[in-house]
């Protein structure tokens, strides 16, 4: 009411006389009402002092700890066709069984014997390199042998040239000695001609002179022939020696260009030697990839690439497979404002999609249905969600995992921060503060457990 008067509505009526009257203004509800008042704010007050676990709730997926372990696909490294089928989905199967055969597609690969007649042609390009190594061995060795034959020819000649010279040089001195005997019989002759004309020297010495002349003037031209001859065989061994260098360098220069010839044509050969190597590892590779095997033990998921006939390109997926030993994980995304309150070796609760639980958050201690976990890795980088990727691992010291947990099924995550009343906790809020966190004690004995 307005109270613009001071006239009392009560005065004038009863108010006692109506229902809702006598409900006000009776005294024992006024007493139930205060004690309802004084029990909620007890309860209040205790329960604001109550402990909370402040925390960090999430969503996930169930994964595996090791990459390795994780679902996966079996891709073929070559196009092919699917000709056989020896699995089913469902399967368990080890490392190295079949799964598929493939037949090739491509029509340089259709030949079945193809490996082989490559291996063929890797035997004759093998013999061709051993019989140009042993082409160039003797032609080295005829190189060898030219070069000694041409030394031992040149040193003969050589020697054959100091003769001549050495001979040449007797000879000279032999024709200037019959020479000089020559004149002297001349000089004899005219002397004793003139001795003759003065009546000294009988006609018989002159005749002796005269023939003595002759013979002298006879040894001086066969001494004088032979002189000359001597120096044709001189001149005849340097040209021999010419003859012998200009024959044996041409007979070294055709060896010599046989010899790179058969050592060009050798290193062409094991180019060729090579490359069928590589074709026929790579012919030998690709027929043992015409069987699609399994990479690690095993259930096959599902079968991709169905049926009988169906092609494929090389990296197509064909079946997806479970390894059958792996360990359970759970991958978490949190908010970038929270990431600096997580860490390495936290501890984690956590509840699977399908297991019935009771879940307090703030108090781990009385929820029912939740695992603990503890936090292995945290993402460095954000995820394409827009939050960063936090991977937990089982709680050795908590209640093991459910076995019947498969790799992809939900799962949500509280992470665990420190403990506060309860009103710390709703004044924290209220003012968008951020909680209270604690860096965990336990890294270096979380360490050692994962060694």
């Amino acid at each position: 009411m307005l109270n613009i008067t001071n006239n009392k509505v009560s005065e004038y009526i009863d108010i006692k006389s109506f229902k809702s009257g006598k409900e006000i203004f009776t005294v024992q509800y006024h007493k139930r009402f205060k004690k309802f008042l004084k029990v909620f704010s007890i309860l209040i007050v205790v329960i604001v002092f109550l402990p909370w676990t402040q925390n960090i709730s999430s969503t996930g997926l169930v994964t595996t700890l090791k990459p390795n372990q994780r679902p996966q696909s079996i891709q073929s490294q070559i196009p092919g066709r699917v000709e056989e089928w020896f699995v089913q989905e469902g399967d368990f199967v080890k490392k190295g069984d079949t799964i598929i055969r493939i037949s090739e597609v491509k029509s340089d690969y259709f030949d079945s014997r193809l490996a082989e007649r490559t291996g063929d042609q890797l035997s004759v390009k093998s013999s061709s390199v051993e019989a140009y190594k042993n082409k160039v061995v003797a032609l080295g060795n005829q190189i060898s042998a030219l070069q000694q034959e041409r030394r031992l020819k040149l040193e003969s000649a050589k020697n054959k040239l100091l003769q001549s010279r050495l001979k040449v040089t007797t000879d000279s001195m032999d024709f200037e000695a019959t020479k000089i005997k020559a004149d002297i019989a001349k000089i004899q002759y005219e002397r004793t001609i003139s001795l003759q004309e003065e009546g000294l020297k009988a006609v018989k010495d002159v005749e002796e002179k005269r023939a003595k002349l002759q013979e002298a003037d006879a040894k001086l031209i066969s001494q004088q022939n032979k002189y000359l001859s001597t120096k044709n065989e001189l001149i005849n061994a340097q040209i021999a020696i010419s003859t012998i260098s200009a024959t044996y360098g041409d007979k070294l220069a055709k060896a010599q260009s046989g010899l790179y010839t058969a050592q060009s044509s050798g290193y062409d050969t094991e180019a060729e030697v090579s490359k069928l190597e590589t074709s026929l590892a790579n012919y030998t590779k690709r027929t043992s990839l015409l069987f699609v095997t399994a990479p690690q033990d095993g259930y096959i998921n599902k079968a991709i690439k169905a049926g009988i006939g169906e092609t494929f390109k090389e990296g197509e997926q064909l079946v997806s497979i479970m390894p059958a030993d792996y360990d359970l994980a759970v991958e978490m995304y949190v908010r970038p404002i929270d990431l600096p309150l997580i860490h390495t070796g936290e501890n984690v609760r956590v509840q699977f999609d399908g297991w019935p639980a009771i879940v307090f958050s703030g108090w781990p201690n009385v929820s029912y249905g939740t695992y603990g976990a503890k936090i292995v890795a945290i993402e460095n980088y954000i995820s394409s969600n827009g939050k960063y990727r936090v991977l937990l691992k089982p709680d050795a010291d908590d209640v093991a995992w459910p076995e019947a947990i498969r790799v992809g099924s939900g799962a949500k995550s509280i992470a665990l921060l420190n403990d506060v009343p309860i009103w710390f906790e709703l004044w924290r809020q209220i003012n968008s503060f951020p909680p209270d966190f604690y860096k965990p004690d336990s890294k270096t004995e979380y360490s050692k457990d994962k060694k």
